[in-house]
């Protein structure tokens, strides 16, 4: 049992951070190829978009439209996780000889 736990947090974690990342590498790039001569409109544009997204997720906040998504993505990798655990252990019940 205490191995389903260890999975379910790991998942969870994993599952929280890998949006997050995801936002903030893209945003990061953005950054850096604002940098770049002739890119700074277009970087500008894409990180305006990319706010403006998060902001309908976080009502007007796009930290808490971060922390949504994140949130949100963790639930599902539980869940998903707990799938998984069930399949095995239905999968090691039945006898396949």
């Amino acid at each position: 049992m205490s191995n389903l736990f260890l999975s379910l947090f790991l998942a969870a974690l994993i599952s929280f951070a890998a949006p997050v990342f995801l936002i903030g590498a893209v945003l990061g790039l953005l950054i850096l190829t604002s940098y770049v001569p002739g890119f700074l409109e277009v970087s500008e544009q894409g990180m305006l978009r990319i706010v403006n997204f998060l902001a309908v997720f976080g009502d007007g906040k796009p930290l808490h439209g971060v922390l949504t998504l994140g949130l949100t993505v963790s639930i599902v990798g539980i869940l998903l996780d707990i799938l998984n655990f069930y399949r095995y252990q239905s999968l090691q019940d039945k006898d396949f000889s």
